[in-house]
């Protein structure tokens, strides 16, 4: 037996000395026994996956076939004047002549008005529409000689109730259309590959890595349609416009509204410290009135990180638990009336002023290596309901997952592998290649009825 060194071609095994003069038999020097070596592929960190947000909260999938998407939705019936940049003069019989910019687009004479800070109600009784715009109003109780600008502040509002004429008078000179706000959304295109060569596609190890396969590099591939859709729906979330001059190869790259931009925008955000997250009743009834305001459903499912979700879990653990968890005939909606569906899903629910809670955990926020890394987001809360379109009366999800697709072509996922390995014939690279490719956008329909918690 030779008993040169390292051989001349390749790498030493192991378990193979390259000085067999330390041994006194073959069986000490070939070691022929196996390595105790576990198959197991150990779930270090449990289950990484974070999709599932967009599914468990009624998002559906349409495809659509042009570069954007556009949707309409219903502006406010009434409407407040802000006399924010106001300037005020006294007149008598408590007059008050508002000087502001276009105060002729927001009020006529006779017009009747509430200031939101007294409570006071007055009549329109004149509008000038010249360079200098002004409307006078008279207080329509308490005719005393007094005045009143100085109860009148630049934060006031006033709350447009009505209006009264006089007998035999003409019908009024403006009318005030409701709004109707056209939103619009950009597709975005998500990427992602992995590849393997011929030799490491043909190596087994000693991992199975499920169903009794030791090919490594199959859990590689898994791996990477999973961090695929991960992105995906990330991509979903927290995309934003880009407003400035990105470039990519194929040019300016225009960015997407993702779910929190959208809310952060035009829904309602609750700001908590990563201190003192959202963990009163006081907190949760100040979202509720919020809510009221914006005429939003009763059902919602709030998705939250692992310190916001406990923060709530103590709250109805306490005295206040009673009134908290109170049931209600139709507290499971979303869920066809059945808690155990609720509960089969990994919802807690409860309700607080008519309002139902489905409190889910979100793993996106809780995993250090994504939103767990920052206390900037906490969680969400999404209405449970069917939106109407007020352009076309159809009814839609509040959430809607959009990707292009026509003519039988769909990009909502693609999925092609390319080379010259595993059955493949279509490129001359001794490997394989496996592709991932997604064009989607994410609609946010009534983002006013939409909550973000926010540290």
């Amino acid at each position: 037996m030779a008993t040169t060194g390292t051989p001349a071609i390749g790498t030493a095994p192991k378990n193979f000395s390259a000085t067999p003069d330390k041994y006194t038999t073959v069986g000490l020097l070939l070691d022929p026994t196996k390595l105790d070596v576990s198959d197991y592929l150990v779930k270090t960190y449990g289950d990484q996956g974070i999709t599932g947000f967009l599914t468990l909260t009624g998002a559906v999938k349409n495809g659509g076939a042009a570069d954007f998407v556009q949707w309409y939705e219903e502006g406010r019936r009434h409407k407040t004047i802000a006399l924010t940049g106001a300037s005020f003069g006294e007149g008598t019989d408590l007059t008050v002549v508002v000087t502001l910019a276009n105060i002729h687009r927001e009020v006529q004479p006779q017009d009747v008005v509430m200031n939101s800070a007294t409570g006071e109600v007055f009549i329109c009784t004149a509008v000038t529409t010249t360079a200098t715009q002004t409307a006078t109003f008279v207080m329509l109780v308490g005719n005393t000689g007094a005045t009143d600008s100085a109860a009148w502040g630049t934060s006031h509002k006033l709350i447009v109730l009505g209006n009264m004429y006089e007998e035999g008078t003409g019908q009024p000179s403006n009318f005030f259309d409701t709004t109707l706000d056209k939103r619009t959304n950009n597709y975005m295109i998500v990427k992602e590959i992995f590849k393997v060569t011929g030799s490491q596609a043909t190596n087994i190890g000693y991992v199975n890595v499920g169903n009794g396969d030791y090919r490594w590099y199959m859990h590689g591939e898994n791996e990477a349609r999973k961090r695929f859709m991960d992105k995906r729906e990330m991509m979903m979330l927290f995309a934003e416009f880009n407003t400035g001059t990105i470039a990519s190869a194929a040019g300016k790259v225009p960015g997407s509204e993702g779910y929190f931009s959208a809310v952060k925008k035009r829904g309602i955000s609750v700001s908590n410290a990563a201190t003192s997250p959202l963990d009163t009743i006081g907190e949760f009834d100040t979202i509720i009135l919020e809510l009221d305001r914006q005429g939003a459903p009763a059902e919602y499912a709030m998705y939250l990180n692992r310190k916001q979700s406990l923060a709530i879990d103590d709250m109805l653990a306490s005295g206040i638990a009673t009134q908290v968890t109170a049931g209600l005939p139709g507290q499971f909606g979303a869920f066809n009336n059945n808690p155990d569906m609720a509960v089969q899903l990994g919802f807690k629910s409860f309700t607080r002023g008519g309002y139902t809670f489905h409190k889910h955990d979100w793993k996106l926020l809780n995993d250090p290596t994504l939103l767990g890394a920052t206390t900037k987001y906490q969680g969400a809360m999404i209405p449970m309901t069917m939106v109407a379109d007020p352009n076309t009366g159809e009814k839609a999800p509040a959430l809607e997952l959009k990707y292009k697709a026509a003519n039988g072509y769909s990009r909502e996922i693609e999925h092609w592998v390319t080379g010259s390995i595993l059955g493949f014939n279509n490129s001359q690279d001794d490997s394989a290649t496996f592709n991932y490719r997604s064009e989607v956008c994410l609609v946010t329909r009534a983002a006013n009825q939409h909550v973000a918690i926010l540290g």
